[in-house]
């Protein structure tokens, strides 16, 4: 297996050795000056306490999969490709944050049922003038570290890659169309008269329509799950995660953490092109 060392900033000397002497790594070949792989690396006890105290990342991967292997890859929005939870940032304009973002949390840390917490959040948004929606965007949302270079690899391996999530279409679609996304899906707010109404319409894209998206993008693409990334930081995520061959927790929730195959906690978007050979 190779282990996959990567961080924030660049990695100490100290730490590769210590790493590569401790996994018993039969070679050590840098990545950048924020990652490296270590061949024939084996699991030791203290790897996860090291990593942590070094604010390092690490994942085990097998020997030879590169990224031109896999067919699909498949992400969340909110918490995960951007640096923000949209609807926080609307209910702030109508001046419901604090409320908004209380469910938002518990809905992310899977205490609550997504579905009725969204509802319950789009409530609070009723009679917002249809603009906030652009202020959001224009003046809140930000990529999150390695969002660009990561869209890039992935297109630049044939991967189809689809953005989908539990907010709204009003941003799926700008970054859609600003990432190069081939496919986004979210759910849809009611506008009318320029106004919000406090309504969502159609089905809620919950954790199981995230899951569904993510199989019919493999049958489309004549793919098996093995050939799927997916990546999200909240509950609502971890069915898509879990059904990925490379499940991905990006700066997650506990929960999240658990049920995926790697966590991202300090390396960038980007440190996903790091876990394929070239």
């Amino acid at each position: 297996m190779h282990l996959i060392i990567q961080g924030a900033a660049p990695i100490s000397a100290l730490h590769i050795e210590k790493l590569t002497r401790l996994s018993r790594a039969r070679k050590m070949e840098p990545l950048s000056p924020q990652a490296v792989r270590l061949t024939g690396a084996q699991p030791f006890d203290d790897l996860a306490r090291l990593c942590q105290e070094a604010e390092l990342d690490y994942a085990f991967m097998p020997e030879g999969l590169k990224l031109t292997d896999m067919k699909v890859f498949i992400t969340d929005m909110d918490s995960t490709l951007i640096d923000i939870e949209c609807i926080d940032e609307i209910a702030d304009m109508n001046g419901f944050k604090a409320e908004v973002a209380t469910i938002t949390e518990a809905a992310m840390r899977g205490e609550l049922d997504f579905a009725e917490s969204l509802r319950a959040r789009v409530k609070l948004l009723e009679g917002l003038e249809e603009s906030a929606l652009s202020r959001v965007y224009e003046e809140r949302l930000g990529l999150n570290p390695g969002a660009e270079r990561l869209l890039a690899g992935l297109k630049a391996a044939g991967i189809t890659t689809a953005l989908v999530s539990g907010g709204f279409t009003f941003f799926t679609e700008k970054l859609k169309t600003r990432l190069g996304f081939d496919h986004a899906w979210a759910n849809v707010l009611e506008i009318r008269d320029g106004k919000l109404t406090g309504q969502v319409l159609g089905e809620i894209v919950d954790a199981r329509a995230k899951a569904t998206r993510l199989a019919e993008l493999c049958a489309a693409r004549n793919a098996g799950r093995d050939q799927a990334i997916a990546i999200g930081d909240g509950a609502n995520d971890i069915e898509m995660l879990m059904n990925a061959r490379i499940g991905i927790a990006y700066r997650a929730k506990p929960i999240v953490r658990e049920a995926a195959a790697c966590a991202l906690n300090h390396a960038g978007l980007d440190g996903i092109l790091n876990l394929f050979e070239s």
